[in-house]
């Protein structure tokens, strides 16, 4: 339910612009539905815009501000499209509020939306789902991607060329300003869509993407998640019905104050990958006008070369994840506990993705035997990483590292068994 705040300056003040008092309601502030307020500032009354650009914001009260005084003024000067900036704030505890309904009432085109929780594919959703607008996009508050790439960005939705556009980092031709650590977590998220999901997309976090409204209507029902995920499950669900996604390579300097909790964020992002590759299983993330993917029960259509590409690209992932699992357990459980508890927790993900993108198997049928099958070939590494770490253990290399990089040959080296028993064995063809 929405509501629209009609106010007079003399209103204005951070009591009137408190949190509603219903917590399931969406208040939106917009001095232009207000006719005796638009005379007074000389507005018109809105017209439907071409674009409407949502800032998710949440406690933003330091550069809220400034922010959207450079895009409102870059979007008067060099814009050439109707346009509407949405600020959404998603609970926040700070003045991010009135500040942002003081935006609403000084400048032409410019909202407040405010809701009681937080999330940023919540707070987008709640926008998006509502907008009368042709083409919905969003960026972050903090305005890290030139907005030079902003009509590149919509100008494909807009002329019926493609459904979804997004900004990439990891494009050839990007130039990005940021750190080795958030520039390594990228790609290694972005390699994992690949290798999990399919992902044709290169860089599914960018703050910086746009949606056709007819497409977003249809997709929103499909996607679950309120938070960081929500992008990433978006554009997957949009690819895995056949939408086009257009990308733009941008220019992107790396916000030092940002928001984001990393290892939060990533336990969710993990957490909605393995979702999202239990809902492909399951045959449910299609469009009622879609048509579900076949149920396969047999290795089908890929060439061995491929299959074997995509093996490898999985297991590069897996033992990545099984690096990090390791470094993490090896204090608490010792080499060997450690080196256990992350062979099993990565056999049961890689597994998984072999089974969905490297022998194209999907559907209930037969799962439960693929599963069982793929542990016990979890049993060739579980042996030669026990052999190893007696081995080390005999010479005397205790450190972490040594058994690391020991452990990662070894796994390496055992790769070429387990593709052969993943491929006449788990998910070979039924006699």
């Amino acid at each position: 339910m929405a509501h629209a705040i009609s106010t007079s300056p003399s209103q204005l003040g951070p009591s009137r612009f408190g949190r509603p008092a219903d917590p399931d309601s969406l208040v939106v502030y917009d001095p232009h539905h207000d006719q005796r307020l638009a005379e007074q500032f000389q507005l018109g009354l809105p017209e439907v815009s071409t674009v409407e650009i949502v800032i998710p914001v949440y406690n933003e009260e330091d550069g809220l501000e400034d922010s959207i005084r450079r895009l409102h003024g870059y979007l008067i000067d060099r814009f050439p499209l109707s346009w509407t900036i949405t600020i959404a704030d998603n609970a926040s505890t700070d003045r991010t509020w009135p500040i942002a309904c003081r935006l609403a009432l000084l400048f032409d085109g410019v909202r407040a939306v405010h809701l009681d929780e937080k999330g940023r594919g919540r707070a987008l959703r709640a926008v998006w789902s509502t907008s009368p607008s042709p083409v919905v996009a969003y960026m972050d508050v903090d305005l890290s991607t030139d907005l030079a790439a902003l009509l590149p960005l919509v100008a494909p939705l807009v002329s019926g060329h493609s459904d979804i556009a997004i900004g990439t980092r990891l494009a050839r031709t990007a130039r990005v300003a940021r750190g080795p650590q958030r520039e390594a977590i990228s790609r290694t998220y972005n390699l994992l869509l690949r290798a999990t999901l399919r992902a044709g997309f290169s860089d599914a976090q960018c703050g910086f993407k746009a949606v056709r409204s007819d497409a977003v209507r249809q997709l929103l029902p499909l996607v679950a998640d309120q938070g960081w995920f929500f992008d990433t499950e978006l554009l997957v669900v949009a690819e895995h019905n056949g939408l086009r996604i257009h990308e733009v390579p941008v220019d992107w300097i790396d916000d030092p104050d940002s928001r984001v909790h990393i290892i939060s964020t990533a336990k969710g992002d993990l957490a909605g990958v393995w979702r999202m590759m239990r809902r492909f299983a399951r045959n449910d993330a299609a469009l009622p006008s879609t048509p579900a993917h076949p149920t396969t029960s047999a290795v089908v259509g890929r060439p061995f070369s491929e299959q074997l590409v995509r093996f490898g690209s999985i297991g590069v992932v897996s033992s990545v994840m099984f690096a990090l699992a390791f470094l993490l357990l090896a204090a608490p459980l010792g080499h060997i506990g450690a080196a256990v508890v992350a062979l099993l927790a990565c056999s049961v993900v890689n597994n998984a993705a072999n089974r969905r993108l490297t022998f194209v198997l999907t559907g209930r049928t037969r799962r439960l035997r693929h599963f069982a099958r793929g542990l016990g070939v979890a049993v060739l590494p579980l042996a030669a990483i026990l052999i190893t770490l007696s081995m080390l253990a005999a010479v005397g290399a205790t450190s972490v590292v040594a058994a690391l990089v020991a452990l990662t040959l070894v796994n390496i080296a055992v790769g070429l068994g387990r593709f052969a028993l993943l491929r006449r064995w788990v998910f070979g063809p039924r006699p």
